[in-house]
């Protein structure tokens, strides 16, 4: 993986942990949805950014 990929992982795990925080501690439901559209953007990514990688060796 690039430094780049690596990067930007990380980040959105930090975000997706942010997400599930902020909606763990959400006293309002708009504010619980966001959290977990972070979690759910976070994880989106996460997983997209590990299947660039292998289609990158894949040759595809």
């Amino acid at each position: 993986m690039s430094g780049a990929r690596v990067f930007f992982m990380v980040a959105y795990v930090v975000l997706a942990l942010g997400g599930l925080f902020l909606a763990a501690a959400a006293r309002d439901v708009g504010i619980s949805i966001f959290g977990w559209g972070l979690v759910l953007f976070g994880v989106l990514n996460a997983f997209n950014a590990i299947k660039v990688h292998f289609d990158e060796q894949e040759g595809h």
